[in-house]
């Protein structure tokens, strides 16, 4: 057996380590093959993590391949297939899927329905792309009809990336694809329509992807939420809160009524953090019954209610679900969102009656999302409204996703404002605009800002300066804080 340099085995094969002129020299069909991936080139030697390193036919395999001598370095098994499933992308495969797809010009819905079964073109295309988004750590896929093409975009990160621009003809057939997936109405192509259906990525791992179409002048506009139901079970632990933070919210979530509000913009998590909530109650001992539009995670021990905007001639809102599911003799209600004046006031009515309430809302701040709700209220509720709100608030979240500085991922970060004897007075008095001082001056109770986290993060070197002023909400409040810092 030759001498083979060995490396020394790695902690952990980071999943954007491999050079892309690294990855063009192994094909992934051999990669998977060998379970191993190149991960650098120096000068003639090509880096390869195997998980059997003394493997000569894999080394003289690897080495042919790619015309340069093969460093092995020992890595998992999983480890390695997953940084195949991450890096290897499958662009050139989902357009020689895209090539095949033939639509006449004037196609009728019985042809769209035969043409994307599960074997056509057109159905291993969009699986393609739902693998590449999963394996990108996108949130979401935007399929735009423009004037000359179809483009498609993820949302990585919180920021809209452009990977694949296809040819206009696929859109119908795609677009078709995933309406009877969802199980939409394949024939309207005007109005806007909502659905959801799940799939089963190449790792394997289950997504659920919420479905919106909307029609534009180029055609039907489609949007993907993709939500991984691995992340849904995460613990509180794994949230980003202080320790501080996290004991009096274990100790808020433990009180038996009253009202938590989780805030933030889209994506950022927010249903996450409910369910980790939900999830460290006493599942068994206590009923626990989900609001939401659509349902994004079921679980066994939940009772999932489906609020839909249309069911025959009769609608089902938030408020009136809430009516029904007073009757069910609940403990704990999961609320999607506080979207209306209807919803606000059940929402209050609930938490003064016995029942602890979670529920969202898309303020950037704890002391906006008190604001907003309270804005919901005509002028002249609106006192009675602070009353009631500072009676019922047991506290508020407000977080954020912000980019690692690694580049792996993203970060949560979090403000929390606890419902003390000061904050509910001020928000009795409608004095919203010294709540941030509050939270300031109560930093020992737990609380904490979101630039104040932000400024945590950044000290700790898990974000970046760049993000850490990209994301702030006072920036020349974070550079007196932070001193001088040169943005990376």
């Amino acid at each position: 057996m030759p001498n083979i340099p060995l490396r020394e085995p790695r902690t952990r094969l980071r999943k954007h380590l491999p050079q892309p002129e690294a990855l063009q020299l192994i094909p992934e069909a051999m990669a998977r093959q060998y379970t191993a991936i190149p991960l650098e080139v120096n000068d003639d030697v090509l880096q390869v993590a195997m998980a059997n390193p003394a493997d000569i036919l894999a080394l003289e395999a690897l080495a042919t391949q790619s015309q340069m001598r093969i460093e092995p370095e020992i890595a998992g098994a999983e480890e390695i297939q997953e940084a195949i499933d991450f890096n290897y992308q499958s662009y050139d495969e989902i357009e020689k899927q895209i090539s095949s797809i033939s639509v006449p010009s004037e196609t009728i819905e019985e042809r769209i329905r035969l043409d994307t079964v599960t074997d056509a073109p057109v159905a291993r295309a969009l699986t393609l792309i739902i693998d590449e988004a999963v394996k990108a750590r996108a949130s979401d896929i935007h399929l735009q009809p423009q004037e000359d093409k179809l483009r498609v975009r993820y949302r990585i990160d919180g920021a809209l990336h452009d990977m694949l621009s296809l040819p206009l003809v696929t859109a119908t057939p795609l677009i078709s694809r995933i309406k009877i997936l969802a199980n939409m109405n394949i024939a309207d192509h005007h109005r806007p329509q909502d659905g959801q259906f799940s799939v089963k990525t190449k790792g394997r791992r289950s997504i659920d992807i919420r479905v919106g179409i909307i029609a534009t002048v180029y055609g039907e506009s489609v949007a993907l939420r993709l939500l991984d139901k691995s992340k849904a079970i995460m613990s509180l632990s794994e949230l980003g809160f202080l320790p501080e933070s996290l004991a009096k919210y274990e100790e808020m979530l433990k009180v038996p009524y009253g009202m938590i509000l989780v805030s933030g913009p889209t994506g950022a998590g927010k249903t996450t953090t409910l369910y980790a909530s939900v999830n460290c109650l006493d599942l068994n001992g206590r009923n626990i019954i989900t609001i939401e539009d659509p349902i994004e995670y079921i679980y066994p021990n939940l009772k999932c209610v489906i609020t839909q905007r249309e069911l025959g001639s009769d609608t089902l809102s938030f408020a009136e679900a809430l009516k029904h599911v007073l009757r069910q003799d609940p403990d704990v209600i999961l609320v999607g969102e506080m979207r209306d004046l209807e919803t606000a006031a059940a929402v209050l009515t609930i938490a003064e009656t016995g029942h602890l309430v979670l529920t969202t809302g898309h303020a950037p701040t704890a002391p906006q999302a008190i604001e907003r709700i309270i804005n919901l209220f005509p002028p002249h509720e609106r006192y009675l409204a602070q009353s009631r709100l500072a009676s019922s608030l047991l506290g508020v979240l407000c977080q954020a996703l912000i980019p690692k500085a690694d580049g792996l991922g993203r970060v949560p970060a979090v403000e929390i404002m606890l419902a003390s004897t000061p904050v509910r007075s001020l928000i009795r008095e409608g004095k919203i605009y010294q709540l941030p001082s509050t939270i300031r001056t109560q930093a020992r109770l737990g609380m904490e800002l979101f630039d104040q986290a932000l400024i945590r993060l950044y000290r700790k070197g898990v974000i970046s300066s760049e993000n850490l002023f990209t994301f702030c909400n006072d920036r020349d409040e974070v550079t007196q804080l932070c001193g001088k810092v040169e943005v990376q």
